[in-house]
């Protein structure tokens, strides 16, 4: 008979390491998941980001780069209590990302965000 395995649980903060997430998403699938389902972005995506998403030349890019960044931060952070509407994409003046949780600078998270046109790809790192 075979063994069955607990899914692994969340691993906590190691003092003084870093954590890292990294996420890949097809932008083509995020685009149609939208489409057939409206509610998706509300669901997932803040008001302050579906308004700059639609303000763009190519605004699926960025949805999908978005929905990287928060799959990034929320396995960077171990954090099974986040929702990703929880976790925010927000720019400096300069464009640079950075991270909120629930509305508020998340400090100690770096974030490097990547599209193109057929993939948008996203890193977290706690330090």
């Amino acid at each position: 008979m075979k063994r069955r395995r607990s899914p692994p649980a969340a691993c906590p903060p190691a003092g003084g390491a870093s954590d890292i997430g990294i996420d890949i998403v097809e932008i083509a699938r995020v685009r149609r998941v939208a489409r057939k389902a409206p509610r998706f972005l509300t669901r997932v995506y803040t008001e302050e980001e579906i308004a700059y998403c639609r303000t763009q030349a190519r605004p699926w890019q960025h949805f999908a780069v978005r929905f990287a960044a928060k799959e990034a931060v929320w396995k960077a952070l171990g954090r099974m209590d986040l929702t990703l509407r929880d976790i925010s994409v927000s720019r400096t003046p300069r464009g640079k990302p950075g991270v909120l949780i629930k509305g508020r600078k998340a400090p100690g998270i770096k974030l490097s965000l990547s599209h193109c046109d057929d993939y948008a790809a996203a890193v977290a790192l706690r330090v």
